[in-house]
């Protein structure tokens, strides 16, 4: 199926890495232009390289703190130059600090909202005049599989992915009539560096392996294994892309089936 990306311009935040890397990786396959982003330029560089071996469209990456206001906005002027658009962005964010409620002090709080939820607005508020007026647009923000299902010792996860989903579904009526769609994209166990910090985090509380945990974790898993990031980033997009042009305001879990609610 061709997914209509040759030629779309795609930001993606926080994708030296993990998630955000293999989101990049899925659009430049499809032929979007991207540009990657994140706080490290030595990574950037590295995987600016990695991409460029399967792209069939340009690649460019530009350095930001996605807590830092003046990176957002110096980012996403940066993919105008470069671009003269933005078609697609992608909201990604690092996880916040795990731990119990009360361990967690006011900068703790502070620093989590403005990871990941500011971080969200402010990227949405720079990139909505471009789609606007060119009256198309895709805004995929990440969450987590605990907008659905709480998980233990991520209280700050827990609090704010839930308000991503808010966010993506009033924007999804705001902003339908300039055809701009925004959906919420929420991942379960995903095999990346971050699911390897949790897993040893969680084995020094309990005492129970890193091999035991993932053994564990994966029996609760309909599908028996962790995700791909590759799997995760073709979900992306193809909600980036022409074929999913009547899907907006949705939330959804790319999890194994390991959520039991609905």
């Amino acid at each position: 199926m061709d997914l209509g990306l040759k030629g779309k311009v795609a930001f993606v935040s926080a994708s030296s890495k993990g998630l955000g890397k293999g989101c990049a990786l899925e659009l430049a396959k499809e032929g979007a232009h991207v540009i990657i982003s994140s706080r490290s330029e030595q990574d950037l560089i590295e995987t600016k390289r990695e991409i460029e071996e399967v792209a069939k469209g340009k690649v460019e990456y530009v350095v930001c703190d996605v807590t830092k206001h003046e990176d957002i906005q110096n980012a996403i002027a940066f993919a105008k130059e470069k671009f003269g658009k933005v078609d697609i962005l992608i909201n990604n964010a690092g996880g916040p600090t795990a731990g119990d409620f009360s361990k967690m002090t006011d900068d703790d709080w502070y620093a989590a909202f403005e990871l990941n939820l500011l971080s969200y607005i402010r990227f949405i508020r720079e990139v909505l005049p471009m789609m606007k007026e060119q009256q198309h647009g895709r805004i995929i923000n990440l969450a987590s599989s605990s907008v659905k299902q709480p998980i233990s010792g991520l209280i700050l996860s827990n609090t704010f992915r839930p308000g991503v989903v808010g966010l993506s579904k009033t924007l999804s009526e705001e902003l339908g009539p300039y055809n701009i769609l925004v959906n919420t994209v929420s991942p379960g166990s995903i095999a990346t560096d971050r699911l390897i910090s949790l897993n040893r985090i969680r084995s020094e509380k309990t005492g129970v392996s890193v091999e035991e945990i993932e053994k564990n974790t994966k029996i609760g898993i309909p599908l028996g294994r962790y995700g791909d990031v590759s799997e995760f980033g073709k979900m992306v997009a193809f909600l980036a892309s022409d074929a999913a042009s009547y899907v907006t305001g949705s939330s959804i879990l790319i999890d194994g089936g390991s959520v039991k609610s609905i």
